[in-house]
């Protein structure tokens, strides 16, 4: 009973704090309080998030925002076609020294950080791509033999621009599986809008601060993983993962007529994960099924493929998922 009323102490104070976090994001932010959920899920959750909109939404503001709000040391690198890995990760350079000794010394590269804005990431070469995928799998780099430790903790979000395609290369599956989500950031509406224009364009706008550091976000990222998960939260995760398998005995009926491949465990993990992250910062001790609702989209568009007839029928992978979330979570109810 004592174990349990500490953890209900803990997610109420980590709520409280969340929140201070969540309004100052939001008052430069102004009106996605999708996207700024979101993004502090993935975060909490201990993951790597890829946002996904048009240039001027406010991508880079809101990571920088990020940064500021949980004490974190940040670092951009702008992804561009000539851009090598050894401008990601650091090099080792050949130094001498005025006795005629020589040695090489590692410079670290903008990786060496704990929040890493990859600005355009489909705009690199598939080989510098690639030099992110150790670092957001393990934490760590390997240079000249040696590994090589990250910040604690080690966030990557990176942007992309969904509608200018020529000189990008598109991110292979295997790196896109590495994120635990991905953020469409659409554009606002009318009225949020006319609230960005107030904030935004007179002599002073709202400076965000700390809340927290890295060392209480880590901590906040192990109560999220201690958070209890109820059984028809875990049967609605399990099934609605594998709906969308192809071949599968619980695939829905028409996967295997729409999809290439579906979503693999590493999505179930990550739908665990975000649920907890989202009743956190909802203010809630378990997460509900509308926590899996709200979190399935981001968590399942970049892991699964339509197939050609499904593209030429002029299928969606965000329609498919809101039929297949609605029918599974109705039946769970």
């Amino acid at each position: 009973m004592a174990e349990h009323e500490r953890l209900v102490n803990e997610i109420l104070t980590l709520g409280a704090r969340l929140g201070e976090a969540r309004a100052s994001i939001e008052r430069r932010f102004v009106g996605q309080h999708a996207v700024v959920e979101q993004v502090l899920a993935a975060i909490l959750a201990g993951g790597h998030a890829l946002l996904v909109g048009q240039p001027g939404l406010g991508k880079t503001m809101l990571i920088d925002t990020l940064a500021t709000v949980l004490g974190l040391d940040d670092a951009r690198i702008q992804f561009t076609p000539d851009l090598m890995p050894a401008d990601i990760i650091g090099s080792e350079v050949l130094e001498q020294a005025e006795t005629g000794a020589r040695a090489f010394r590692f410079i670290e590269g903008p990786v060496f950080t704990q929040l890493l804005m990859a600005d355009e990431i489909n705009r690199a070469s598939p080989r510098t791509q690639s030099a992110l995928l150790q670092a957001m799998a393990e934490g760590q780099v390997t240079v000249g033999g040696a590994h090589r430790p990250l910040g604690r903790p080690f966030h990557v979000l990176a942007t992309q621009n969904p509608i200018e395609q020529e000189g990008t290369y598109p991110l292979p599956e295997a790196q896109l599986d590495r994120f635990l989500l991905q953020i469409d950031v659409d554009y606002p509406d009318r009225a949020t809008e006319r609230e960005i224009l107030l904030a935004t364009t007179g002599l002073e706008s709202d400076a965000p601060h700390a809340v927290l550091d890295a060392s209480g976000l880590i901590e906040a990222q192990q109560l999220v993983r201690r958070m209890p998960v109820g059984d028809s939260v875990l049967t609605a995760i399990l099934d609605l993962v594998r709906a969308f398998r192809p071949g599968e005995p619980d695939a829905a009926s028409f996967a295997a007529d729409t999809l290439s491949w579906g979503p693999g465990p590493r999505a179930a993990q990550a739908l665990m994960l975000v649920t907890r992250a989202r009743a956190v910062l909802n203010g809630r001790f378990a997460p509900t099924l509308d926590d899996v609702s709200a979190m399935a989209a981001p968590v399942l568009r970049h892991r699964m493929a339509l197939n050609f007839a499904a593209r030429a029928r002029g299928e969606s992978i965000d329609r498919l998922i809101a039929r297949i979330v609605d029918s599974q979570l109705r039946q769970a109810a």
